[in-house]
């Protein structure tokens, strides 16, 4: 049975910057080809796509991924029913175990009166889980037994059904009911360096504008501390089984919708870490998405031997160009259609892994092809 899978392969130079920190606040890293490299995790780019969600996707087609479900709930049954906050979370922690969600207390601040309880796991529910949820409640609390409604209701069922497009890219996991999980359609690799790189160290001071040194005060730094970074030029990938999204959306138009948004968020976000610190925020400089019926490959070998010299965008366009055919000619993988977005000299190569368009065409021709095969 044929397959559609999109691949997406980016090149990206980032300039000195700490995008995703490891426990010591270094940058992270990974030992790539025996040199070490450069690498931002897959979870910190996925959030970051997430997050990009919003400004392509309507609030209908998203979730909010949560401990804080009671109060998520509670607002909405208090906007939506005219409830006061304090009875609008009780009827929210009512229909939350009722669905079977484990409750627990927050934890005490402080000087601080205790907030609602949350969920002992982080729950991924859409905004149409919530919004069903709330309306629920209000109807149970408006009947004469309010247990018997909430029951009747089937809060489970509802946390089972109309996942968002978040949610069927992305997956969701809840060890406690296996029944509720959501086989991720989409699979993000930890970006890394074609390069090796060597971390470095910023030593930052930072002055009291208070001090008047005209009278004496103390001409020294208030502060004084060091900040690492690198800059390097990373290969991003990504790949979405179009299938299986199908199957967790159960629409085709929500399917292309959920195709296309995630080309653009992945493509053009980046995560925040750092960011005031050293504006690092680019754009990839060379992006090849490609459609397989085969399986989804991962290119990053192209860079197993490290890039050396100045111009690097160039040689990586190179490499991954050459390996690219390279592995489709051995292993008979030859995508059925592929598009190239570049920019600069020196990334010419890549031509021949597709039409050279402009991003946006790109997304869209990507979705017409999606909604083609799923037609047929």
């Amino acid at each position: 049975m044929s397959r559609t899978i999109i691949d997406i392969n980016i090149l990206q130079t980032v300039p000195p910057s700490n995008l995703n920190r490891d426990d010591t606040g270094s940058p992270k890293t990974a030992v790539y080809g025996g040199v070490l490299r450069s690498r931002v995790s897959s979870q910190a780019w996925k959030r970051a796509t997430r997050l990009g969600f919003s400004d392509v996707l309507d609030r209908s087609d998203l979730g909010l991924r949560t401990k804080r479900l009671v109060e998520a709930l509670a607002v909405r049954i208090a906007d939506r029913g005219g409830l006061a906050e304090e009875e609008a979370g009780r009827i929210s922690e009512a229909v939350l175990q009722a669905a079977g969600v484990k409750l627990k207390a927050p934890r005490a601040k402080k000087d601080q009166p205790a907030g609602p309880a949350e969920s002992e796991f982080l729950y991924f529910l859409s905004n149409s889980q919530l919004d069903r949820l709330a309306s629920l409640a209000i109807e149970a609390h408006s009947s004469e037994d309010e247990a018997a409604a909430i029951k009747a209701g089937a809060p489970k069922k509802v946390l089972a059904e109309e996942s968002s497009i978040d949610i069927a890219l992305f997956g969701r996991m809840v060890a406690d009911h296996t029944d509720l999980n959501v086989d991720a359609a989409a699979q993000v690799a930890h970006a890394i360096s074609v390069h090796e790189v060597q971390n470095d160290f910023d030593y930052f001071t930072a002055v009291d504008d208070a001090k008047d040194r005209s009278a004496g005060d103390d001409a020294g730094a208030a502060m004084i501390g060091t900040v690492e970074f690198n800059s390097s030029t990373l290969y991003r990938y990504a790949t979405v089984d179009v299938d299986r999204l199908r199957d967790n959306l159960g629409d085709d138009a929500a399917t292309r919708r959920a195709v296309e948004a995630f080309i653009r968020a992945f493509t053009t976000s980046m995560p925040s870490g750092k960011q005031n610190t050293f504006a690092n925020r680019t754009l990839p400089d060379a992006v090849v998405v490609t459609v397989r019926d085969t399986q989804s490959v991962n290119l990053v070998g192209a860079f197993e031997t490290p890039v050396a010299g100045p111009n690097r965008i160039a040689a990586a366009a190179e490499r991954l160009a050459d390996h690219a055919e390279a592995i489709d000619s051995a292993f008979g993988t030859t995508p059925q259609r592929g598009w190239v977005v570049r920019v600069g000299t020196g990334t010419e190569p890549l031509d021949t892994l597709g039409e050279t368009v402009s991003f946006a065409e790109l997304v869209s021709g990507v979705g017409e092809t999606v909604a083609e095969r799923l037609a047929e």
